[in-house]
């Protein structure tokens, strides 16, 4: 697999238990307009008792099509019904 960040592999990234430990789908991604963190979800309604840090690399092993996402503005999120659907991109006017 082809690496497609600009962020290296080892770039700290929020996601939640359900995605690393129990399998949920990343469906809904956000790249923060601040700081440039990236955060990864199953959904865009989250606990913050299921959060996670883990790096950008586990992240895209996890899912490949996430490489598609990688020149996802600031402040803009990547979201798609299921996995099996294509990601759209929009500015986040909500955050």
């Amino acid at each position: 697999m082809k690496w497609e960040f600009s962020d290296v592999k080892n770039t700290a990234v929020f996601t939640t238990r359900q995605v690393v430990n129990e399998g949920m789908p990343i469906l809904y991604v956000y790249h923060d307009e601040e700081d440039g963190a990236w955060q990864f979800h199953y959904g865009n309604n989250v606990s913050v008792e299921d959060a996670m840090i883990v790096s950008l690399g586990m992240i895209v092993n996890l899912d490949d099509t996430l490489n598609q996402l990688f020149d996802l503005p600031l402040g803009w999120v990547a979201t798609r019904k299921s996995i099996n659907d294509s990601w759209e991109k929009k500015e986040n006017k909500y955050e």
